[in-house]
């Protein structure tokens, strides 16, 4: 199967997503901003007051004028203070909210991403956008939010006061623009290719690990652990050299901002100097300017930081939002549930273009049987599987259900809605998972209606009652991480639950219980019998035990199925235009 990565949206998108956030929020943001603004003011007011003292002290005004502007000062400062404070409140209450809501809107995503785009991106790059990139905008959106607000409001602030005060003396303030402006643009024009360049470097390094950790008893057996370090050195080796050239940017931008900053400082003291020797200007006006363009230095300097974090949070959020922009591998036209089990006629399906796995594969399946799907390892098994699954739409061919349908041959099975896809056939494989939340809730994701009663008949089916009764708080008790662990026959008896309130038609098994432990897997083997019950059966198998027991077997072979019959008539040789192939299998498996 050849990887694919997640689709990265673009700068526009992302801008206009993070805006829809905002919009979402609209007047707790507008309230936010009419506080910092008036905490922006009030600070600017000081410079100008004090410049008025300097006025007042050299046209000997009297201590009475003296008094009053130090009174304004304090009274200024003291308004400032408390706008600031009430500001940054409401802003990190507001930067919660943007973060919660951007974190449901990528769950949701992930969750209902196509299950064919999810197997071929693989485990790296979903998980690297769930989890290093989430926590790389969490500051961001957390806290800039209102410091950046703060900067932006600070800096407009300090210029349109500076220019009200002297026009003359003002335009200093726009110097380190020349210097800040184009270094900027630089800046950004290098830096966003190499976070989204990082980031995705960081995903295949959470690939490695996870896979490598996911897989940790077959690494230790087959003693892959060199080569597996081999490769996490490698992603690493090229993570570190993409962050020492994203650190060379951030010195060449902080050193020139250091420059820029100092130059309306400079400007300011030479011009108001001169202005001043000709009459222009009074040391008032100058003193006002100069402490302008120090209170400046301090947001320009801000942004340094900022800067350069939003940007990776940006490269970040590109591929945060990219999830949303997967396109469905279906479109849903039909919500009928027909209680029979799927048919394949004439499929093929192709990982890579021109790369078929399967060929042609004609398949009916009687109501009520239970066939196994057996053949050599890379025969195509699992993809069948996944095609009668409903995961995958054939490259070529038909899976449907039904004599229903637009043609009258049946209802495709990527034409269903995802309801009536999980009432319909049910893929159970070697994986399952217990969900950091009640045991109630676990099950309630088959099924989010399901009541108790259902739950608990769900758990007595699959033999869980009396362990499920013995927890503490019975159907809420808190399982998983931070809870009762379940051991792993007990979360297959979960998952096998889930089952049981989904009421598929059809179950497909790929080796439900292969990883169990051989106590777990009797268990869960007794659980899966009482599932199985009444119910069509499509079992791949990799153990031909498996087969004994079906009532027919088809034998896939390099992506085809070259025989099909009863376990009995396939190991005499019969019902095989291909000559014995499960004969084959059975006595390689039995001399083993």
């Amino acid at each position: 199967m050849s990887a694919m990565r997640l689709p990265v949206a673009d700068g526009r998108t992302v801008r206009r997503r993070f805006l829809s956030l905002l919009g979402e929020h609209k007047r707790a943001f507008t309230v936010v901003t009419l506080a910092q603004l008036a905490a922006a003011v009030a600070s600017v007011g000081i410079p100008k007051v004090l410049g008025l003292m300097v006025d007042a002290v050299q046209a000997d005004a009297g201590a009475q004028r003296l008094h009053t502007l130090i009174a304004i000062v304090v009274v200024l400062a003291v308004v400032n203070a408390v706008l600031t404070g009430i500001g940054e409140y409401l802003a990190r209450i507001l930067g919660e909210r943007i973060f919660a809501a951007l974190r449901e809107r990528l769950g949701s995503a992930a969750m209902h991403l196509p299950l064919s785009v999810v197997e071929s991106a693989g485990t790296g790059d979903l998980l690297g956008r769930t989890s290093h990139d989430l926590e790389s905008i969490r500051f961001v959106v957390q806290r800039g939010v209102s410091q950046i607000l703060v900067i932006v409001l600070t800096i407009l602030s300090v210029v349109v006061a500076a220019l009200l005060a002297s026009p003359l003396l003002g335009v200093c303030m726009l110097a380190s623009a020349v210097i800040a402006v184009p270094l900027g643009r630089w800046y950004l024009r290098h830096v966003v290719p190499g976070y989204q360049t990082m980031n995705a470097l960081w995903a295949e390094v959470d690939g490695v690990i996870a896979e490598t950790a996911d897989q940790a008893e077959t690494v230790d057996a087959q003693y892959l652990g060199q080569r597996r370090n081999r490769v996490l050195d490698r992603a690493l080796r090229e993570v570190w050299q993409t962050e020492q050239y994203t650190l060379w940017l951030r010195i060449v931008l902080i050193t020139g901002l250091g420059i820029a900053v100092m130059l309306p400082l400079l400007a300011v003291l030479a011009w108001g100097a001169w202005l001043l020797g000709h009459g222009m200007v009074t040391l008032g006006a100058v003193t006002t300017v100069a402490l302008y363009a120090v209170q400046m230095r301090g947001p320009v300097h801000e942004i340094t930081f900022w800067l350069d974090t939003v940007q990776s949070a940006s490269a970040a959020l590109a591929r945060i939002v990219g999830v949303e922009l997967v396109k469905p591998d279906r479109q849903a036209t039909s919500d009928v549930v027909v209680p029979e089990p799927p048919r394949v006629r004439g499929v093929s399906y192709a990982y890579r273009p021109g790369h078929d796995v399967l060929h042609d594969v004609d398949l009916e399946i009687i109501p009520g049987e239970r066939l196994v799907v057996v053949g050599p390892s890379g025969s195509g098994k699992s993809t069948l599987g996944r095609m009668l699954a409903g995961i995958h739409p054939p490259t070529r061919g038909r899976v449907t259900v039904g004599s229903g349908g637009p043609d009258g041959q049946g209802t495709d099975l990527t034409a269903l809605t995802e309801q009536a896809l999980h009432r319909e056939v049910a893929l159970v494989t070697q994986e399952h998972h217990v969900f950091a939340c009640t045991l109630a809730d676990n099950l309630r994701i088959a099924r989010a209606d399901a009541t108790d009663a259902e739950i608990a008949h769900a758990l007595d089916v699959v033999g869980a009652s009396v362990w499920a009764q013995a927890l503490s708080n019975g159907l809420d008790t808190l399982v998983g991480n931070g809870g009762v662990v379940l051991d792993p026959g007990q979360a297959q008896q979960v998952a096998l639950a889930r089952i049981v309130l989904m009421d598929p038609a059809t179950l497909i098994l790929d080796e439900a219980t292969s990883l169990l432990d051989p106590g777990s897997a009797r268990s869960a083997e007794r659980a899966l019998d009482a599932v199985l019950a009444g119910r069509t059966v499509i079992a791949i198998a990799h153990r031909l035990d498996t087969a004994a027991a079906a009532d027919r077997v088809a034998v896939v072979i390099d992506g085809r199925i070259v025989e099909r019959g009863s376990p009995d008539e396939l190991v005499a040789g019969g019902g095989s235009p291909a000559g014995g192939e499960y004969t084959r299998l059975w006595e390689a498996w039995t001399s083993a």
